[in-house]
């Protein structure tokens, strides 16, 4: 669709993963990186990721499932992937992330991420 300028940059995206029609709106805060990806055209299971710094060892980073699927490793490792891959590209800040998806397969998953990472924010 396009990027909005005002008041928080974000940009939203429809593309087809394995045949089934997902919206992404990716805005960037000053604290907080949110995406938002939907197949069923609501929020979904909402994460919270972020890199904590170590003293003696390399940074860890930090998933957990605010409401949803508790039980979905796939999407706690989409939201870990995609905090990794920010903090290596250079953002530190947070990454907030709703997955609200018909199919939580790892293609799907992967699909996802290439796009964030295609129309990144930060």
């Amino acid at each position: 669709m396009g990027d909005v300028k005002f008041p928080v940059p974000c940009k939203q995206v429809t593309t087809d993963i394995k045949g089934i029609k997902t919206d992404l709106v990716l805005c960037s805060y000053d604290d907080h990186i949110l995406v938002m990806a939907t197949q069923i055209g609501a929020a979904g299971t909402m994460l919270h990721a972020r890199k904590e710094e170590g003293f003696a060892s390399n940074a860890t980073f930090n998933v957990s499932v605010l409401f949803g699927k508790r039980d979905e490793p796939m999407l706690v490792a989409c939201a870990r992937q995609l905090i990794e891959h920010m903090s290596g590209t250079g953002s530190s800040r947070p990454l907030l992330i709703s997955l609200g998806l018909k199919d939580h397969s790892v293609e799907t998953l992967k699909g996802i991420i290439e796009v964030i990472k295609v129309n990144k924010v930060w």
